[in-house]
Formats: C-alpha cells, structure tokens, sequence
C-alpha cells in the first residue's frame, strides 16, 4: 500500500510533519480517513502503520525501537481480558499493541452493546516521529485515549491529548483536544511539561467525561 501517496507526499520523511497538518484540519482529516478506510478495505484490527514506520522513521540507535510482532501483540490482547476497561501502555509505538486490544475488547462485545465509552487507552510515547502515527490511529478508530507525549521515567512531557468519541458511537471518528499547558492537568497526569510543543486545540464541546475513570497513569 502505497501510505505516502494516501498522505500526499513524495518522501517519507514527510509524514510525521504532514499527519499533524492534517489532524489539525478536520473537514481533510476525514477525507483522508476515509480513503485509509477504502484503501485497506475498512480493516481496522491491526497498526496499518508497523512495517512502514519500523522501516523509514524507526530510531533503534537511540531510542531502541523495535516493534512488537502482530503475533505477540494479539496474544496479549487476549491474555489481558476481564472487566477491567481502562488499558495502559508505555512506550505504545504507532499503536499496534493498543489496537489489538481494542480490536480483542470489540470482538467480545456484540454491536448491540459495544460502546467506545466503556474503555480507554491510556498511551505514552517519547518518539516525536510516533505521536502523529499514534493519533492517527486513536482518531480514525473512533477511541477514547489519553496520549502522553513524554518520557514515561522521568514524566518529562512535551504534551497530553485527549481522543474523544463525542457521540459515543462506534461508526463515528473521534475529536482531537490538546490539554492545556498547565499545573493543573500537569498534576492530576503526574507529568513535568519541559517544553509546549502543540498548539491550543479544542475539538470536544464538553468536558471529557471519560477523564473521571482516568486513575493513574499505570492503571491496566
């Protein structure tokens, strides 16, 4: 699949910086999640980014990335079942362990009851390359997530965005919303902001409900 044409760009380099322009424009973004949609035939269940991203933007000199196999990351969605609805992971990637995840939590719930609000996905990240994916991904899958974009030893933090299902509804995408730069929301998400690295950016209309089953940053 040819992702750098689905983006609009010639180089690869290119995508992290044109993913976040996109994000940033509602009206493009789900113009563009739907031809994702079209172009890997409305399969959700797995990261469409992991061989592109592990293969052009992967730093495994410094920041030792190396990808979960799709193997081992479906066996752990289904060994970390039960009723427990909030889902942490550190240093999640592009995403493709929490997809599994979610995909695994979607399979056990028929459509009749499945509700994005029952679950969240609590994600922290350091790579500034990641992030973009990582939304992405969040976003056109219709979760509600916390995102952290920081250090997950020493809660240095660059940034924290909230994914919203605002209509709660499987076949909708979700809202992007950038908490604000404050000692506030740097306390109750135990970080250090070091540097603002993201715009004020406010989708949801109302306050995030889904914050209040939000415990602490390791809760699985």
């Amino acid at each position: 699949m040819n992702i750098n044409k689905l983006l609009g760009i010639h180089d690869s380099n290119q995508a992290p910086a044109q993913i976040m322009e996109i994000l940033y424009d509602r009206k493009k973004r789900e113009e563009v999640f739907v031809k994702f949609l079209e172009a890997f035939n409305f399969n959700l269940s797995y990261d469409w980014f992991h061989d592109y991203f592990q293969e052009e933007h992967a730093d495994r000199k410094w920041l030792k990335q190396d990808f979960t196999p799709m193997c081992v990351a479906e066996l752990l969605a289904k060994i970390t079942g039960g009723d427990k609805r909030t889902t942490y992971e550190g240093g999640t990637g592009t995403g493709g362990i929490m997809i599994r995840k979610w995909q695994e939590e979607r399979a056990r719930s028929s459509i009749f009851k499945y509700k994005p609000s029952d679950y969240l996905y609590v994600c922290e990240e350091l790579s500034d390359k990641a992030i973009p994916f990582l939304l992405f991904n969040t976003l056109i899958r219709g979760m509600n997530a916390i995102i952290i974009h920081g250090d997950v030893l020493s809660q240095n933090c660059y940034g924290v965005f909230f994914v919203q299902n605002d209509k709660d509804d499987y076949m909708e995408f979700s809202s992007l919303n950038v908490m604000p730069y404050s000692q506030e929301v740097a306390d109750f998400f135990d970080v250090n902001f070091v540097e603002e690295c993201y715009p004020k950016w406010i989708e949801s209309k109302m306050f995030p409900s889904h914050l209040g089953v939000y415990k602490t940053r390791r809760a699985v």
